[in-house]
């Protein structure tokens, strides 16, 4: 189980992988099956997705948010002054 925990994107690839290979090797799978698979793997890619931000904010310093949001406002300000004078 910590394998699972510490490798989720890791284990979902190899999934995926072996999803397309089956679905293109085995063409006589009913397409219904497949596109279901496709659906649920979408789904977990989203939970795989959210489980490797948390593991990174985890691992962020903890004054590394502050800093990210000071940049994110300076783009953003740069962003909107660029926009004033195209105009």
């Amino acid at each position: 189980m910590q394998f699972i925990k510490t490798h989720p994107a890791r284990i979902y690839a190899v999934a995926v992988a072996t999803l397309a290979l089956v679905a293109h090797f085995v063409p006589e799978l009913p397409s219904a099956l497949v596109l279901g698979l496709v659906a649920a793997v979408l789904g977990t890619g989203e939970a795989v997705q959210r489980t490797e931000n948390r593991k990174t904010a985890d691992t962020a310093p903890v004054g590394e948010d502050e800093h990210q949001d000071d940049q994110a406002d300076a783009i953003d300000e740069r962003q909107d002054n660029e926009r004033a004078t195209a105009e």
